[in-house]
């Protein structure tokens, strides 16, 4: 009996030991003392992210640009001189967009009034720090449908995005990522009147199968259209976007002041949601306004006209100067992304002036009309300065020293 009771004993303590060795017993752990929480780091705050987006107006290729870009060696068209003196300008932004005031179609290229330019500007504009390209004004069907798709193709072959115009089925807005920051695109030309109830861009009639592949509004159905508008605010707010730009193809050609449905829209369209509203068409710049919702303090700046950033419109072809003349519009905008605050925004223009003289060539350059102005190489061989300046004085005038850099 003894014997069964030590065995029994020595079984116990064998079960015992095996089942510390398999189920370890859990250290307590102390429980965190006032102190030492005191000495853990506070998360830090939310910091905003701020975001910069350039804009620019009508980029044209009138027959006498394309011609001087025309290299006889290589059979091929180059346009780089003409953005060298303002890539610096276009790259520093997070974002930088333009309007594309021709077409890609192919073939032989054209100046006005159905215009239809080299692939190779779009290398260039590539090369300049261009990121996407405004297509929706009222040179868009110059050479029609297939002129249009060759377009979008062409742009994003070169590695420049879209925004206006697309594939059937395509989306009225894009997206766009940059600076940390989801942006929305929205893009619309104005329409010219209607004949017998069609609708009509440039005087011609919109064909039937091009309607669903741009977006555009009418100045005799604005109501309609605005609320169209207004949709694409809302669909790119639901995709995702932040901030919201819209630029738009209107006012009258030549006009230096807003008209009152450029006005109209504007007011309306900032109503919508639209944070900055790019613009162009007139052919000369006209001023900047920055829009104050009464009632939320949300502020939305609209460039009524940008101006040509580059043509062969000037002097010498219109005598009028004014259309040499634009601006590269800079918008920088700090948004808190957790809800949707934005904390600053600050509203500049940089001044430029289409410079044309003849080296063994004709020479179009673009020159920023800053501090380094009269050391430019272009102005110094043109001999121009002094129309440069004049320049200068035109758009302080008109826009305001407190947005020219």
């Amino acid at each position: 009996m003894k014997k069964i009771i030590i065995v029994t004993g020595i079984l116990i303590i064998m079960f015992l030991a095996a089942g510390i060795l398999l189920f370890p017993p859990i250290a307590s752990v102390p429980a965190e003392t006032a102190a030492e929480a005191e000495l853990l780091p506070e998360p830090l705050p939310e910091e905003p992210v701020t975001v910069s987006i350039a804009c620019v107006g009508d980029v044209m290729v009138h027959s006498t640009q394309y011609k001087a870009q025309y290299d006889s060696k290589t059979g091929a068209y180059d346009f780089d001189d003409n953005f060298q003196y303002v890539e610096n300008y276009i790259k520093e932004a997070d974002l930088s967009l333009f309007n594309l005031e021709t077409v890609f179609a192919g073939g032989s290229p054209q100046g006005y009034p159905a215009f239809n330019a080299p692939d190779g500007l779009a290398d260039s504009l590539k090369k300049a720090g261009f990121d996407v390209a405004f297509i929706s004004n009222n040179h868009i069907l110059d050479q029609g449908v297939k002129g249009l798709m060759r377009t979008l193709s062409v742009l994003h072959e070169k590695g420049i995005d879209t925004t206006g115009a697309y594939r059937e089925g395509g989306r009225t807005f894009s997206l766009h990522h940059a600076g940390g920051v989801r942006i929305g695109l929205v893009s619309y030309t104005y329409e010219t009147p209607s004949i017998n109830g069609m609708r009509t861009l440039n005087g011609n009639f919109i064909p039937e199968s091009a309607r669903p592949l741009f977006n555009s509004f009418s100045y005799e159905d604005l109501d309609s259209d605005i609320a169209g508008i207004g949709q694409a605010i809302s669909d790119a707010r639901e995709a995702g976007a932040e901030i919201v730009v819209c630029y738009f193809h209107w006012g009258e050609e030549y006009q230096r002041e807003p008209g009152r449905e450029q006005m109209r829209i504007a007011r309306e369209v900032a109503g919508l949601g639209a944070d900055i509203i790019f613009a162009s068409h007139p052919h000369v710049v006209q001023p900047v306004e920055i829009l104050t919702d009464g009632d939320t303090g949300r502020r939305t700046a609209v460039f009524y006209s940008m101006g040509n950033f580059i043509s062969n419109q000037r002097t010498e072809t219109l005598n009028n100067r004014y259309t040499e003349q634009g601006i590269i519009a800079k918008v920088s905008v700090s948004i808190m992304r957790s809800t949707g605050e934005i904390t600053d925004y600050q509203v500049s223009a940089i001044p430029v002036w289409v410079d044309r003289y003849r080296t063994d060539r004709m020479r179009y350059a673009i020159v920023p009309l800053d501090g380094g102005m009269a050391e430019n190489a272009a102005l110094k061989q043109s001999g121009h300065l002094d129309r440069a300046r004049t320049a200068l004085s035109d758009l302080k005038s008109l826009i305001g020293e407190e947005y020219l850099k």
